[in-house]
């Protein structure tokens, strides 16, 4: 099987040089979306077969091989948009056709097209694709201050839709400048916008977008900042303490946090702050604690945390992704049960910590009932750190891996 993958703009008349026009020419079987089909039928030889790109894939990965069952080049000409190696289709066709040879010929993406009319320099540009994508790639350009940030949309994620949820997070220092159908002189609009603004508008389709602005990044929230459950200051990891469990938990080098009673969300919110990289789970038995995490994630500008309230214990986490770091905030004199539960999950690399605290009223000891836990159920435990803040009790950093 050959393909061969011409980008093409929204131009209602594109001008394809003599080899493409050549391979055009010379084809029989082609592809693209509805809106490629119209802006091309005047190129296509008679009797050219042509196969629509459109949800499910997979059918249409068939009727590629059908189709070439049944010609003798066994080639098919895919029109896509832009640079087809630009989060675009070629890249697809190359991961679904490993054997498969491939020729592209690319023409400016739209991120590319939107830079030329602005003049703007885009060298530097971070690149985020939101095309039936999360807002975690998103979300983490925000967190890393990144600008310029160039964004290709799609109908959820749209320029109103990003400009609501950066506003949402406290991300206002920023400039929208969109561009629709770039590329047709008929319907190619540019618009450069305030936030506010652009939250407020509907855009056609096609759209991308370019951020300008900064935000600036903080390490080590003072604990007065963050809204507290009932008010109550000790019911927050301190700062200090904080940024020892997250040093601890080595989180440069992971993928997954799971954030095992959150309570205010300052472990949880830190971490995504400053490893913005990192999926997170945040859990917490107690129903004041969601909207009390919802405020200080958008107090401190954190998206993306995933919330979960409940016994976690009684939580179904099978379809979650798999954590290689674990913090446990509280446990309720449950602790064995939520590691057992814990590593059934947990990857084999992981590692949990959990801070106790050394106080002479408390009946349990945390400490005690971490090391019972942990000889139990084989884990191997990392020499713990003790903290002194203040006059408080002594704080221990606890640490184990299998």
């Amino acid at each position: 099987m050959k393909f061969y993958v011409i980008g093409i703009t929204d131009k209602p008349h594109p001008f394809f040089p003599p080899d493409v026009l050549n391979v055009i020419q010379s084809g029989h079987t082609f592809s693209g979306g509805k809106r490629h089909h119209e802006i091309v039928t005047p190129y296509l030889p008679d009797g050219a077969e042509w196969i629509d790109i459109t949800a499910p894939l997979t059918a249409v990965y068939e009727q590629y091989q059908h189709s070439t069952l049944h010609t003798p080049q066994s080639t098919i000409i895919v029109f896509a948009s832009g640079d087809p190696l630009f989060f675009g289709f070629a890249n697809t066709l190359k991961r679904v056709f490993p054997d498969a040879e491939m020729k592209v010929f690319p023409t400016f993406n739209s991120l590319q097209m939107l830079a030329h009319r602005l003049l703007m320099p885009y060298h530097d540009m971070h690149v985020v694709s939101l095309t039936g994508r999360s807002w975690q790639e998103f979300d983490r350009a925000l967190i890393e201050g990144a600008s310029p940030i160039g964004i290709l949309t799609d109908k959820e994620h749209t320029p109103a839709a990003i400009a609501q949820r950066m506003l949402e997070f406290g991300y206002t220092d920023y400039t929208m400048h969109i561009g629709e159908h770039l590329g047709n002189p008929q319907h190619e609009k540019l618009s450069i916008l305030p936030l506010e603004q652009a939250s407020q508008q509907d855009f056609s389709m096609p759209n991308c977008l370019i951020l300008i602005g900064a935000h600036p990044r903080r390490w080590g929230i003072p604990d007065h900042e963050f809204a507290l459950l009932d008010h109550r200051e000790k019911m927050i990891t301190k700062m200090p303490i904080r940024i020892l469990s997250l040093q601890a938990l080595d989180l440069p080098r992971r993928h997954t946090l799971w954030d095992i009673g959150f309570c205010t969300g300052s472990i949880s919110i830190e971490a995504r702050l400053q490893f913005p990289h990192l999926h997170i789970e945040a859990f917490d038995i107690r129903p004041d604690c969601e909207a009390l995490l919802r405020e200080n994630a958008r107090r401190f500008g954190a998206p993306g945390i995933n919330m979960h309230i409940g016994n976690f214990l009684e939580a179904d986490i099978t379809s979650l992704p798999r954590p290689d770091a674990v913090f446990i905030g509280g446990h309720g004199g449950q602790l064995k049960d939520i590691l057992k539960k814990v590593l059934t999950v947990l990857t084999d690399d992981g590692c949990i910590v959990m801070n106790s605290v050394k106080a002479p009223k408390v009946l349990t000891d945390s400490h005690q009932l971490w090391d019972e836990a942990c000889e139990e159920l084989g884990l191997i435990q990392d020499a713990p750190s003790k903290i002194i803040l203040n006059e408080n009790h002594p704080i221990e950093i606890l640490k184990c891996s299998k």
